[in-house]
């Protein structure tokens, strides 16, 4: 596989090299930058847009010329870390460019003929959180999901939209948004976004093996012969995720290398890509790059 080549990484200033001052002069510029931090990277970023909009085009073309993942699954991780790295004193602020960016992500997939996705964007434990940060997810959450179900926020595919997870356990106002989604959803829609709220991959199981076993005592199957009821195709028939397809690709930002229970029935021949970048600073050419990691493998499921 041709492999472009990626944009390269931004070098430091070039110091003079005066007898005894070469590690005083590193020194004294990356204190500089740790002060300026924000506005350092703003700036670069601004000088270097014309070399990455190059690259994002010569990555997207070779992209497109090999099989794409037909379902992609992204752990959303780093909206508050993003806050402080910005020096931003709201964490709201991160999770509101946090879901901005998903919006971002749903139109990336659809210029790469990706037609399903999974975003896990609440987790149970996410609710254990400060009462006024959990208003705040709560609030981003619910604009968000009623922005696209309502077609406020246009994305360049219809949506099929869909929310799993423990519905019970979400404040009042966003379960409400929840509903109401589901019933302004396009069944019509190009692509099917599933957004996981309060979800658990450990809770999604037990309620699947719960639900398996209530059917087999309602159908007065003996005691002794449930446990030969627990078949596969049995539990998965109870997944959250029931009717979707499993995800091809996980991605999980933020530099954290771990799944941290999400989906873990649905990703046992699920590739892996753990970005460094916290979500909202997660760019088009990361999201490329995942993809085209994703091509280089081979995927023999087992077999």
């Amino acid at each position: 596989m041709t492999r472009p080549m990626d944009p390269p990484d931004v070098p430091p200033a070039a110091l003079p090299r005066a007898a005894g001052s070469t590690r005083t002069r590193r020194t004294v510029t990356e204190s500089v930058r740790a002060r300026l931090g924000p506005l350092y990277r703003r700036t670069r970023d601004i000088a270097l847009t014309p070399v990455y909009a190059f690259y994002v085009t010569r990555l997207e073309a070779a992209v497109m010329a090999h099989p794409r993942p037909a379902h992609v699954a992204v752990i959303m991780d780093g909206n508050r870390r993003w806050a402080t790295a910005e020096g931003l004193d709201d964490p709201g602020a991160g999770h509101r460019a946090g879901a901005e960016k998903a919006l971002e992500l749903i139109d990336w997939c659809a210029g790469l003929g990706i037609r399903e996705i999974t975003l896990w964007a609440l987790s149970i434990e996410n609710l254990e959180r400060p009462e006024q940060e959990v208003g705040t997810i709560t609030e981003v959450a619910a604009d968000a999901i009623a922005a696209i179900a309502e077609g406020r926020r246009k994305t360049r595919l219809p949506i099929h939209l869909r929310v799993i997870g423990r519905r019970d356990l979400l404040p009042e106002g966003l379960a409400a948004v929840v509903e109401q989604s589901a019933a302004l959803s396009r069944e019509d829609g190009a692509m099917a976004v599933t957004i996981a709220l309060a979800y658990s991959g450990r809770d999604e199981l037990l309620e699947a093996f719960r639900a398996t076993v209530r059917d087999a005592v309602d159908a007065g199957t003996p005691p002794a012969e449930i446990p030969d009821a627990l078949t596969a195709d049995a539990l998965a028939a109870h997944l959250y995720t029931h009717g979707s397809s499993d995800p091809d690709l996980i991605i999980r930002t933020s530099g954290e290398v771990r799944l941290s229970g999400f989906l873990p029935w649905q990703s046992v021949y699920a590739e892996y890509h753990f970005a460094e970048a916290y979500w909202p600073a997660f760019r088009e050419i990361d999201f490329l790059r995942a993809i085209r990691t994703y091509q280089q493998r081979a995927r023999r499921f087992g077999r």
